[in-house]
C-alpha cells in the first residue's frame, strides 16, 4: 500500500517525506490538544465556564477524531508517528493549549482555544496548500479537518465578542460532520 500511495503522491510532484512531516506535526498536535481540551473542560466552571464546556468538549473530541483519521493516511504514505510519546508530543505543530495561570478567568481561557485553533486553521491550510490536485486523499481529509476547525475557531471567537459565527454547536459531541466519513470503526464500517 504505502509503496503505492507514495509513488502516486511524489509522480504529482509532493515532497512524500515533507508531507509526511507536516502530518505526524498534525497528528500530534489534534492529540496534546485533546489532552489539554482535557483540562481546559474540567476548569470551565462558574457561570461563564458552564456555557464554554460543552463547546469545548465538541472541539476536545473532534480533536481527537482528527488524530484517529490521520494516522492511517501516515501509515498509507509509509510514515509511522513516534514510539516514544514524549518525542511525539515535542514535535507538535501548535503550541500546547495550557491552562492559564489564572483558570477562573474565561477570557484567558478563550484566547487559549482560540489560539489553538487558530493554528489548527494555519497547518491545515497548508497541508491543502501543498496537496491540492496532487493528493487527493490527503487533500479531501485535511479539507474536512480544516472545515471542522474553522468552525471550532468561530465557536469561541464568538464568545470574546468578535462578532456572530452562523455556527452552532454539534446535535451530538464529537460528531466530526466533516471528518467523520475517514473514521473507521472497528467492524469496518465508517461512522
Amino acid at each position: 500500500m504505502a509503496k503505492i500511495a507514495q509513488e502516486v503522491v511524489r509522480n504529482a510532484g509532493v515532497d512524500v517525506d515533507e508531507l509526511l512531516k507536516k502530518l505526524v506535526r498534525a497528528a500530534s498536535a489534534e492529540f496534546t490538544t485533546y489532552y489539554y481540551y482535557t483540562i481546559l473542560r474540567v476548569n470551565a466552571i462558574g457561570f461563564e465556564g458552564e456555557g464554554l464546556k460543552e463547546i469545548i468538549e465538541d472541539a476536545r473530541l473532534e480533536d481527537r477524531n482528527h488524530f484517529e483519521a490521520l494516522i492511517p493516511r501516515i501509515y498509507e504514505l509509509g510514515g509511522e508517528i513516534p514510539r516514544d510519546i514524549r518525542a511525539f508530543a515535542d514535535d507538535a505543530a501548535c503550541p500546547d493549549a495550557y491552562l492559564p495561570a489564572n483558570p477562573k478567568d474565561m477570557k484567558e481561557m478563550l484566547m487559549v482555544l482560540v489560539e489553538a485553533e487558530r493554528c489548527a486553521i494555519r497547518v491545515y491550510t497548508e497541508i491543502c496548500n501543498m496537496t491540492f490536485g496532487k493528493d487527493h486523499r490527503t487533500y479531501e481529509l485535511s479539507l474536512a479537518i480544516l472545515n471542522e476547525e474553522i468552525e471550532h475557531e468561530a465557536w469561541f471567537s464568538e464568545y470574546l465578542g468578535d462578532g456572530p459565527s452562523g455556527h452552532f454547536r454539534r446535535g451530538t459531541p464529537g460528531e466530526s460532520p466533516y471528518t467523520s466519513r475517514f473514521m473507521v470503526v472497528p467492524n469496518g464500517h465508517h461512522r
